[in-house]
C-alpha cells in the first residue's frame, strides 16, 4: 500500500439502519486532499459502511483494477486521473457499482458530463456530510436490492433449476439433458408419471428455465374442481355470471399471462372444458364466463397427468384433439423404485432441507436406517419418500436418523434387510439357474446403488472387506 493509501477501518462500525448483517457494503473514497477524503471515509465508517481511503485518481485507478466496491467516492478535479476517469472504470470495472462525484468547481456542464456518464449523485464542496450520507445510503439501497434480487433468483434456481431435480441415475439425467431441450421453447408440455413423482417440480424447472420465468407461473389441480368451479378458475367471470358471483373475477389463463400455466391432473377434466380449453389452445383467445367480450392471452401450457390419455381417449373421457395439442412433447418420469439408485441421494438432500427447515441438527443417516429405506418399495414415490425424512428430522432427538424414527408405515417386513438384488431382476426366482458369479455381480451392484457407492458400507452389507470389494467391483466391471 502507497502512503496515500488509508483502510478507514479504525472507526467504529456499526450496521447502517437496515444493513443486515453480513451484507455490508463497500466503499473506495478518491480525493487529493487526504485529509478530506479520510473525513469522508470516517463520515461513512460510522454508518457500518466498509470504506477504503485513498489519495488521488492514480491510487484510486489501481485499487478498482484490484478489487470490487459497490459505491465510489471521487473528486472530480485531480492532478493525475481525473474524477470522470474514475467514474469511467468503476463502470467498466463493474456496471452495477455506483459513482458519486464530488466537487470544488462545480459547473452545469461538468454535473451533465457526470451523469451522461452514469454518476448516480453529484455534490459540491464545501461538502456536508449529512447529504453525503444521504447520497451513500440512496446509492446502498440500490446495491442491496440488486444484491437481494441475485438472491431470490439463486434461490429459485436452486429450487426450480434442473439442479432441483434430484438424482444421478441413467434416467434422470437423460430427463436432465431434455429439459435443458424443452425449456428455452414455447411447445406445450405434458409431463407424465404416477404420484408422487414431483409432476409439478418438473413443470416449474421448465419455467424457471424458460424466457418466461419472470412472469407468473401459476399451477390449478383439475381433479380438485367441478365443472363449473373449474371453468371459472380457468377463465374467469363477470358478476352475476352465476349464483355468488358478486363481482368481476379474473381466471388463470389471465392471471398467468406472458407465463406459464400448470394444468395438475389434466385428465379428470370433465369433457365440456377439454372443448374450451381446446378452443383457447387454438385461438389463444379466452371469455369469461357470463361474459361475451374476448380477451387476448400469451401462455404457455404444461399439463400433467397419472392416467393413461390413450385409454382414456379410447373411453370416450378424453377428446383426442386436445390430447395432441398438449403432448406436442412428453416427458416420463420414472417412479422412485424403478431408479432406486437415487434413493441415497434424495435421502441427502432431504435430510438437509428439512434439518435446516425445522432447526434441527442432524449429523447423518446411520446404516440401518439406510437399509430400510433403500429397500422398501416406495409406491408414493419421492413424496412420500420426502415426508418420510421430513417425520424422521421432526422426531430425531440424538441427532442421528436411525430406525427407531422410521414412521410405521415402513412395514418392517418389506425393509431391515440387505437390499434385495433379486427385486430388481424379478424376484429371487429370477436368480435360480443362474451362474453364481453373475449372482455375486447382481447383489454387489445393488447393494453399492444402495449405499449410493460407499464401499465401506456395501462391504459391511455384504459381509467381506474392502480390498474384497475392491477386487469384485474391477473383476466385474462395476
Amino acid at each position: 500500500m502507497t502512503p496515500n493509501a488509508i483502510a478507514a477501518k479504525d472507526a467504529p462500525t456499526q450496521p447502517a439502519d437496515g444493513q443486515p448483517a453480513g451484507e455490508t457494503v463497500r466503499v473506495l473514497v478518491v480525493d487529493n486532499d487526504i485529509v478530506h477524503a479520510r473525513t469522508m471515509g470516517e463520515g461513512l465508517s460510522r454508518l457500518g459502511y466498509d470504506v477504503t481511503v485513498v489519495g488521488g485518481g492514480g491510487e484510486g485507478a489501481k485499487r478498482l483494477d484490484q478489487e470490487c466496491f459497490d459505491v465510489v467516492v471521487t473528486d472530480l478535479m485531480m492532478n493525475d486521473i481525473g474524477g470522470l476517469e474514475i467514474l469511467a472504470r468503476a463502470k467498466k470495472s463493474s456496471p452495477a457499482t455506483e459513482v458519486i462525484v464530488v466537487t470544488g468547481h462545480g459547473t452545469i456542464p461538468s454535473a451533465v458530463a457526470a451523469m451522461q456518464q452514469g454518476a448516480f449523485n453529484y455534490l459540491q464542496k464545501p461538502l456536508d456530510l449529512g447529504h453525503l450520507r444521504t447520497a451513500c445510503e440512496k446509492a446502498s439501497d440500490g446495491v442491496r436490492l440488486r444484491r437481494q434480487n441475485l438472491e431470490l433468483n439463486r434461490r429459485l434456481d436452486e429450487k426450480f433449476g434442473f439442479e432441483g431435480v434430484v438424482g444421478s441415475s441413467p434416467q434422470m439425467l437423460a430427463l436432465v439433458e431434455r429439459l435443458k431441450r424443452i425449456a428455452p421453447t414455447d411447445a406445450t408440455v405434458l409431463v407424465q408419471g404416477e404420484t408422487g413423482t414431483g409432476k409439478e417440480l418438473v413443470a416449474q424447472a421448465i419455467h424457471q428455465n424458460s424466457p418466461r420465468k419472470s412472469k407468473p407461473f401459476v399451477a390449478l389441480n383439475c381433479a380438485a374442481l367441478s365443472e363449473n368451479i373449474l371453468e371459472s378458475e380457468l377463465f374467469g367471470h363477470v358478476r352475476g355470471a352465476f349464483t355468488d358471483a358478486s363481482s368481476d373475477r379474473v381466471g388463470k389463463f389471465e392471471y398467468a399471462n406472458g407465463g406459464t400455466l400448470f394444468l395438475d391432473e389434466v385428465g379428470d377434466m370433465p369433457m365440456a372444458t377439454q372443448i374450451k380449453l381446446l378452443r383457447v389452445l387454438e385461438s389463444g383467445e379466452i371469455t369469461r364466463v357470463g361474459s361475451n367480450t374476448v380477451v387476448r392471452v400469451n401462455v404457455r401450457i404444461l399439463s400433467a397427468t397419472n392416467r393413461n390419455l390413450e385409454d382414456a381417449i379410447a373411453a370416450g373421457s378424453f377428446r383426442s384433439d386436445l390430447y395432441h395439442r398438449l403432448k406436442v412433447v412428453t416427458i416420463a418420469i420414472p417412479a422412485l423404485r424403478d431408479r432406486s439408485g437415487d434413493i441415497p441421494l434424495l435421502i441427502e438432500h432431504f435430510t438437509k432441507q428439512f434439518a435446516k427447515r425445522h432447526a434441527k441438527t442432524i449429523r447423518g443417516v446411520s446404516l440401518a436406517a439406510r437399509v430400510k429405506l433403500g429397500s422398501y418399495p416406495w409406491p408414493g414415490n419421492v413424496r412420500q419418500l420426502r415426508n418420510v425424512i421430513e417425520s424422521m428430522v421432526v422426531v430425531d432427538c440424538d441427532e442421528t436418523l436411525d430406525v427407531d424414527d422410521l414412521p410405521v408405515e415402513l412395514d418392517p417386513g418389506t425393509a431391515g434387510t440387505a437390499p434385495a438384488a433379486g427385486e430388481a431382476t424379478g424376484g429371487i426366482a429370477a436368480l435360480v439357474g443362474r451362474p453364481l458369479e453373475e449372482v455375486e455381480k447382481i447383489f454387489i451392484r445393488e447393494t453399492l446403488k444402495l449405499t449410493g457407492g460407499n464401499r465401506e458400507q456395501a462391504a459391511a452389507l455384504l459381509g467381506i472387506g474392502e480390498r474384497t470389494l475392491y477386487r469384485k467391483i474391477k473383476e466385474f466391471d462395476l
